[in-house]
């Protein structure tokens, strides 16, 4: 977690004065290399996890100790909690500490991951589930789409996370559907064709999702032959991206995992059909921004189609990478589709152009990432803050259920939110020191059940010039361009680079003026220390 200053302003006319925004950038997995946790891992065993009864923050370096060491005072809310017998340990007199401090990770390290009781779980951790979902339309068998990918998920097999739970499923579709049987007894996978697209109907249901281990052979042959399968047919040059999400949905939809959709062109038949809507005349215009967004859906303010899967995707804790890669200048309309990821945690590969031997390599490199990753599986985050502080907004890619809790179905080290802080009007800020914790509940590829906990803690002051000394340049630029983006979607790219160009020169006049105000403890020419020239 990164702040945009380490001092925070101590009241909402200060945050105002100082024209920088109040945000945090938070990558809950930002450490994860291997598929091992890079942090101390607590199990608090019978005693419970501790956490406070009100707030439910959960306890961390910065709580104080009262009572001799019985009670605990939370530095999110200020409630004072028992602390449970087991849990008890007498206070050190010349510090006030506890005395096995620094023998508990959660009581001397800001980050640490909690080991889940039952009592956090649904249902019991699903395994890895990864359904490939691959556009064999005549533009993406001619651009050598099917080829690079079927090359690059084989020579990814042995690196998926979760083995050897793991389980796998391969859908490909143009202007029909095909499903593969990849039974393990099998010695050359089945496929099966499925035209009907209006009453899509999922053949050989348990025989589709089939473990790695056991039937790998059958997946490994199935994914050298797919490109010749392909080749030799009639290449169609329709596209039912829509059907395909839907026999996914079925496929996957019990236990949830990662989807993977490849998509060489529009998509141009069945349920979820796109229209061309692209328009050069628009570009420098007003008009432009409506093409930044989703193509509406058939009714007045309805959600687009793929808005609507993509939300149901997120409560059946399926995430969605989506590589989009359209040969020459074919028009993909990547707003719409761009709902997919968004809101079910993935991310969006954009080739445009795509070209085997161009953007091939590229595509090869980051499909084997996304898949090799270390991956947290149905997972959720809630930040608390500090009485007198909220957060604002929330941006990236997410989905809220309730106010404040983060759906992600796919959690990985490239996730990253932005957390806009704001002082509560009701709830003025009158602590020393201002608390911020997010803790990130998921599934480990192993089937463990645990949670991530980051506290950040920054001082208050209403100091303008020591507000502006402790800002952090890189982070305030991550949070001003995605606020930026989203100025661009509601009023245009020419309104937000306006907006963002008068923010950087607000942020630099506040700065100097803080300087020039008596007590202002900046020098230097107006820029925030991080980035002062010599």
């Amino acid at each position: 977690m990164r702040c945009t200053v380490k001092t925070l302003p101590s009241t909402a006319q200060a945050a105002a004065a100082s024209k920088l925004p109040l945000g945090i950038v938070c990558q809950p997995m930002a450490l994860d290399e291997g598929h091992e946790a890079p942090l101390d891992v607590v199990n608090f065993g019978s005693t419970g996890i501790v956490r406070c009864k009100k707030c439910r923050a959960y306890v961390n370096p910065f709580v104080s100790w009262v009572n001799n060491g019985r009670q605990w005072r939370c530095n999110v809310c200020g409630f004072v909690n028992d602390v449970p017998n087991s849990y008890f340990c007498q206070l050190d007199p010349e510090t006030g500490e506890r005395r096995d401090k620094h023998q508990r990770p959660e009581l001397c390290k800001g980050s640490v991951e909690l080991v889940a009781p039952g009592e956090y779980m649904v249902r019991p951790p699903q395994p890895p589930v990864f359904v490939f979902a691959i556009d064999v339309s005549g533009p993406a068998v001619a651009s050598g789409l099917v080829d690079v990918v079927a090359a690059q998920i084989k020579a990814s097999l042995d690196d998926l996370p979760g083995a050897p739970r793991t389980q796998v499923a391969v859908v490909t579709y143009d202007a029909s559907v095909h499903f593969y049987n990849l039974k393990s007894t099998l010695t050359r996978p089945q496929m099966v064709v499925v035209p009907d697209l209006s009453d899509l109907f999922v053949p050989l249901p348990d025989d589709l999702l089939v473990n790695l281990a056991e039937a790998r052979s059958v997946i490994d042959a199935l994914l050298d032959d797919l490109p010749a399968t392909h080749r030799a047919g009639s290449a169609s040059p329709a596209s039912a991206l829509g059907a395909a999400l839907t026999a996914a949905y079925r496929i996957m939809g019990h236990v949830g995992g990662k989807l993977c959709v490849f998509q060489a062109q529009l998509p141009n038949c069945g349920e979820a059909a796109l229209k061309q809507r692209e328009n050069p005349r628009a570009y420098g215009t007003d008009a432009e921004r409506i093409l930044l967004h989703a193509e509406p859906g058939a009714g007045e303010n309805a959600a687009s189609w793929y808005e609507t899967r993509a939300i149901e995707f997120s409560r059946l804790q399926i995430g969605v990478e989506l590589f989009v890669a359209p040969p020459g200048n074919a028009y993909c309309d990547v707003a719409t589709l761009a709902l997919l990821p968004k809101i079910t945690a993935g991310q969006l590969y954009y080739y445009p152009g795509f070209n085997q031997k161009k953007d091939g390599p590229k595509l090869s490199a980051e499909l084997g990432r996304a898949l090799a990753r270390p991956t947290g599986f149905e997972a959720v985050m809630r930040v608390r803050c500090t009485r007198g502080l909220r957060v604002s907004a929330f941006r990236g890619n997410y989905y809220v259920r309730g106010h404040d809790l983060l759906a992600l179905p796919n959690c990985s080290p490239e996730s990253v939110f932005v957390l806009e802080l704001a002082h509560d009007a009701e709830a003025p800020l009158t602590t020393g020191v201002a608390s911020v914790q997010a803790s990130l509940l998921y599934t480990t590829s192993s089937g463990e059940r645990r949670i991530r906990v980051h506290t950040l803690v920054a001082p208050v002051s209403p100091d303008l010039g020591r507000v502006a000394a402790s800002a952090d340049v890189d982070a305030v630029a991550n949070v001003l361009a995605k606020a930026s983006v989203e100025a661009a979607l509601k009023g245009g790219l020419e309104s937000a680079r306006a907006r963002l160009q008068q923010k950087c020169i607000d942020v630099v006049a506040a700065c100097r003026h803080a300087q020039a105000s008596p007590g202002g403890q900046v020098a230097g020419y107006g820029a925030p220390a991080a980035r002062r020239g010599p």
